[in-house]
């Protein structure tokens, strides 16, 4: 495991340790929100009549994420918004808004250090954004992408966009950011189709190939459903990075507007890993009932972390499987996973990877 400086890491503590500390917290969160949110309130009575007796983790009440498209949901008072966040969409579809406070904000933000830190290290490395160059625009919404790059951007230094505003790759500006950090690792980040479109086959289209510093990193995350659709898997990816690109060390992460901070991050094994201020539990995707260990259902996915809007305890439209619990081969503890794809019919979110007009 990587050495992040910290006493406690972000998969230090053992299942069952995590479970009851973090069913605490959410339970008080339970409270917390329907105190403060009346639309929260009035859901939570029509869809758990019997929350008050939930003693497990997987008894917790639940909100479709769904519901975030549709109604403004905040347990905090209208002048403490500091952000809104916008997940990403298909086309036409409507985004879901999400509504941080600053006390929030940053429980999210040092929960994301602590977990990439883990698995990068703490040094800032010359960081290569595989977007494109117009992405962060000021306003007070932002885009599922935009609060990506700005959340992830802090691991790196020396920042330099891959693509135009079109998203046309611009190997120019790629190959001077190789020139300079020619001599030291440098990390790239960019949402997986984003990277596999506009970068990897972009330079396969021109004949290309690029060599990254020796010990660089790739970290990515969203988009995969467009590639399971032609027929990419991430093993094929990572193949197909290395010989692009030259980098080996490829991690994934899965994570979702909804709950921003509580990603889960792929490890050197391979597996996707749960923090300690969060939780998956997979469920039947007919009755909801907790399926095993290994069996496929839809995720249902808890975190400590919000508290201006009740997003704590969401039912996805992800389908995926719990692998295993303080057994990986990396040494970190809690909960593994593996995620499929969506629902069959669920209305995709898409990366927002839409070209210009």
């Amino acid at each position: 495991m990587a050495d992040n400086e910290q006493p406690v890491g972000p998969f230090a503590t053992r299942q069952s340790d995590k479970r009851g500390r973090l069913l605490g917290r959410l339970q008080a969160l339970t409270l917390h929100h329907r105190t403060r949110c009346t639309p929260y309130a009035r859901m939570l009575e029509g869809l758990h009549g019997n929350w008050r007796e939930a003693s497990t983790l997987e008894a917790m009440p639940w909100l479709p994420v769904g519901l975030f498209k549709h109604l403004r949901l905040a347990s905090v008072p209208d002048e403490e918004i500091i952000r809104e966040l916008r997940s990403s969409g298909t086309s036409g579809s409507l985004p879901s808004r999400v509504l941080l406070d600053r006390e929030t904000a940053a429980a999210q933000t040092k929960a994301l250090a602590r977990i990439v830190s883990d698995v990068l290290g703490r040094a800032r490395r010359p960081m290569l954004v595989v977007d494109r160059i117009d992405l962060l625009r000021s306003g007070e919404a932002l885009s599922a992408r935009g609060a990506a790059v700005l959340g992830f951007g802090n691991f790196g230094r020396h920042h330099t966009y891959a693509l135009a505003p079109d998203l046309a790759l611009d190997l120019d500006a790629v190959k001077a950011f190789l020139a300079r950090f020619r001599d030291e690792p440098v990390l790239v980040f960019g949402f997986t189709f984003v990277v596999w479109r506009d970068l990897v086959q972009a330079l396969r289209a021109r004949g290309e190939r690029l060599a990254f510093p020796s010990g660089s990193v790739l970290l990515h995350g969203g988009g995969w459903k467009r590639l399971v659709d032609q027929r990419v898997d991430n093993t094929q990816f990572k193949h197909a990075v290395a010989d692009a690109l030259g980098i080996q060390q490829v991690h994934n992460y899965y994570g979702m507007a909804e709950q921003v901070g509580s990603i889960f991050i792929e490890c050197e094994a391979g597996r996707l890993h749960t923090p300690d201020y969060a939780e998956v539990i997979v469920r039947d995707p007919i009755t909801l009932s907790p399926m095993p260990m290994g069996e496929t259902g839809v995720m249902q996915l808890l975190s400590e972390l919000p508290r201006s809007y009740p997003g704590h305890s969401l039912l996805t439209e992800d389908i995926g499987a719990v692998l295993g619990e303080d057994d990986c081969p990396c040494g970190r503890m809690g909960r593994t996973l593996r995620v499929d794809g969506r629902l069959p019919r669920a209305e995709l979110r898409g990366c927002s990877d839409t070209r210009p007009a």
